[in-house]
């Protein structure tokens, strides 16, 4: 099995929305991602808790895949796409890792 994590910090503002605004938007962009990709085995959208260091990062992805194959399929899925597309206009930054569990 491969995990897939990605982390995301959102600008405080972006696309005329505010970061609160835009984290919402995020995470139900995020879960559509869940039955358009069959590839995904596990799947989680998290956010950084409200109490949390704020300098964390806002929210993440972890994703299980039964192999590299099935992580390639997801990076270029077009619906995976359409969300890159759309979390590159409002994030600050990105973090990722993928490894065997």
């Amino acid at each position: 099995m491969i995990r897939h994590i990605v982390m995301f910090t959102l600008l405080e503002e972006a696309e005329g929305k505010s970061k609160e605004e835009n984290l919402k938007l995020a995470v139900d962009k995020a879960e559509e991602l869940r039955d358009k990709i069959p590839s995904l085995k596990r799947y989680q959208v998290v956010i950084n808790a409200p109490e949390a260091d704020k300098t964390n990062f806002d929210i993440a992805l972890i994703c299980d895949f039964e192999d590299m194959e099935g992580l390639n399929a997801y990076q270029v899925h077009p619906a995976h796409k359409a969300f890159g597309v759309f979390i590159t206009g409002i994030r600050q930054t990105r973090a990722c890792i993928d490894f065997e569990i």
